[in-house]
């Protein structure tokens, strides 16, 4: 049995964070699937490296572009097809799980970031537009995404939560995402193809490696390296253990009563930075019932090859507070790193975004429209 089918088995998906025409194409993820792969995600950055950094699109932007289409749709037509067919190759698992899988995400614009209003709208248009019911929008989980978050639930949009750095953070995001249930309960859905609160599908995407790189700096800074290689897997654990306490009592338990779902914790950036670590630290050390971790292929590799699968998320929960009170103590603002970090990866996105459709639009320079 494979290491993605025992995870399966205790309660852990693997999706894969990548995506690429010719990866489609040549049935690779559906190759993956077969082997336990359960979901796909896609940001900006990966749709630039593919579409800017390959010629896999080249024919098929080279007819948007003769039809007139500008650097922005023809971004979205390429996207757009690559997440339906990937959708499609993972409707087997969506269908038996019964919907509790095979989903992959889109990400709205990282302009949108800061613009509550914008971002519902694009994200029910994009919804639509893929058509498929094992889409997932990301949302960023900024402050004007949190409202987003709780509308596109309530209006029966799955929607992956992207950027998720802190616990208070963490916190905001389960909360919008049972406001937005309990207003799905109430009114039903109210976009084409939206899900009931017993179908609707929702992940809080909270980021690993990059806590411990930023956060190994500051310790570097302040003499300290006791902490070091600490902080991201004890920040995850506590936000699993939040995880608990949330989706169990209080406003949970009606919700579960009509069939909800519970928001799943993914963890993102889950590739080791510091090459003095293991390589497969943050999917070893992040098993657990319930959660989703999203591999970079490099990391599902070195995973399936070495990876250890024992459900760990459960353990030294305690020595985890500790690690957090002592690095405070230490001096270190981990509050102020959180926040850093999720304006960065605002930041990074929208570069990533603009990089691609500059790209789109140097290429479309090439091909004429047809007059």
């Amino acid at each position: 049995m494979s290491k993605m089918k025992q995870l399966a088995n205790m309660g852990q998906a693997v999706w894969l964070d990548f995506i690429r025409r010719s990866f489609l194409k040549q049935g690779e993820l559906k190759a993956l699937v077969e082997q336990g792969l359960r979901g796909v995600t896609s940001n900006p950055s990966i749709f630039e490296k593919a579409i800017a950094g390959s010629d896999d699109y080249d024919e098929a932007l080279e007819k948007l572009a003769s039809e007139g289409k500008s650097a922005m749709e023809i971004y979205e037509a390429l996207a757009i097809e690559d997440i339906r067919n990937a959708a499609d190759d993972l409707r087997p698992v969506y269908d038996e799980s019964e919907g509790r899988d095979g989903f992959v995400s889109l990400e709205v614009s990282p302009d949108l970031a800061h613009e509550t209003e914008e971002t519902i709208a694009q994200a029910k248009r994009l919804y639509e537009t893929v058509d498929r019911p094992n889409v997932m929008i990301k949302v960023p989980s900024t402050s004007a995404g949190i409202p987003a978050i709780a509308e596109l639930i309530g209006s029966g949009v799955n929607v992956n939560v992207t950027l998720i750095f802190s616990l208070a953070n963490y916190k905001e995001v389960a909360e919008a995402y049972i406001r937005g249930l309990q207003q799905l309960d109430k009114n039903g859905p109210t976009v084409a193809g939206g899900h009931g609160v017993d179908r609707v599908a929702s992940v809080a995407s909270f980021f690993v490696s990059r806590v411990d790189a930023a956060v190994d700096k500051a310790l570097e800074e302040v003499g300290n390296t006791e902490l070091q290689g600490k902080i991201a897997v004890a920040n995850a654990k506590l936000a699993y253990r939040d995880f608990g306490d949330i989706f169990s009592g209080g406003d949970w338990d009606p919700l579960a009563a009509k069939g909800a779902r519970v928001q799943r914790v993914l963890w993102a950036s889950t590739s080791t930075k510091n090459p003095s670590y293991p390589d497969t630290l943050y999917v070893d050390e992040l098993i657990g019932p319930e959660t989703v971790n999203t591999l970079p292929p490099n990391t599902l590799d070195l995973f399936n090859d070495h990876g250890v699968v024992e459900f760990k998320l459960n353990k030294g929960v305690d020595e985890a507070e500790e690690y957090v009170r002592k690095l405070a103590e230490a001096g270190v603002d981990f509050d102020k790193i959180t926040d850093d970090l999720q304006a960065a990866g605002v930041e990074s996105f929208a570069k990533s975004f603009q990089q691609m459709i500059d790209s789109v639009a140097k290429k479309k320079t090439v091909f004429k429209p047809v007059s």
